[in-house]
């Protein structure tokens, strides 16, 4: 049985705790902003094909440093003997990573809108569909980061494992997304890999909005998809947190 109760007060132990590390805020705002501002104002004069790619960019950004956001926070929870402490309590693991859960995804939040409103504002990309169903969209992805990086972190012992994953967790999703070629370009055995790589579905849900005009209504196979590899990213996290606790 999950308490609620117990989930929040998890996750506001959390959000205390990341507000006083100033590596974290750096890299929930400087982060996201510079890097997209590298890509943006490199691309500022050709508006076409900025707009084209900014869907992509919003959703491989937002998953990208999510995921190191998550990644990094947990494994300095285990290696403080927080997390495991916790476990020695009547508290279930349900409720710990609930509440892990929602004291990341705050934060995680409130970069995809850092992320959002400067692609918008400062870098002027277009788009036909509403930004509130663009941000419903890049949070799911966002929750699909912070579960993944949850489960990644359980195996590093360290930060520089947590960014040692990178390629091999986060590089395959970028490249094959349809970031750089789209999907149907690809050879067969890619486009078979790119089917069952959750970034493939943010991808295609913030293009359908972005640049066709649609909305969440026509997105329901990609919003579906990003939920199940949620749900079952936290019961692999769960798994993992219980043999190792």
């Amino acid at each position: 049985m999950i308490s609620m109760g117990r989930s929040l007060a998890i996750a506001l132990r959390i959000v205390r705790q990341v507000r006083r590390d100033h590596r974290s805020l750096a890299l929930i705002i400087v982060a996201p902003v510079v890097v997209m501002s590298l890509v943006g104002f490199s691309l500022f004069e050709r508006r076409e094909i900025l707009d084209n790619v900014a869907p992509a960019l919003l959703a491989v950004f937002a998953f990208f440093f999510v995921f190191i956001l998550t990644g990094v926070s947990f494994l300095r929870e285990r290696a403080q003997g927080t997390l495991e402490r916790l476990l020695t309590t009547p508290v279930s693991r349900a409720d710990i990573l609930l509440g892990y859960l929602l004291g990341f995804l705050l934060f995680a939040t409130v970069q995809t809108l850092v992320i959002l409103l400067f692609t918008v504002w400062i870098l002027q990309v277009e788009y036909r569909g509403d930004l509130w169903q663009v941000m419903v969209l890049l949070l799911t992805v966002t929750v699909v980061g912070v579960n993944l990086g949850i489960f990644i972190s359980t195996f590093a012992r360290n930060e520089f494992q947590v960014v040692q994953f990178i390629p091999l967790v986060l590089a395959p999703q970028i490249f094959l997304s349809g970031l750089i070629l789209p999907v149907e370009e690809l050879p067969g055995l890619f486009q078979a890999a790119s089917s069952v790589l959750p970034l493939t579905y943010a991808v295609e849900g913030l293009r359908e909005i972005m640049l066709r005009g649609g909305g969440l209504g026509d997105v329901v196979r990609e919003l579906a998809v990003l939920l199940a590899f949620a749900v079952g990213l936290l019961v692999l996290a769960s798994a993992t947190v219980r043999r190792r606790g």
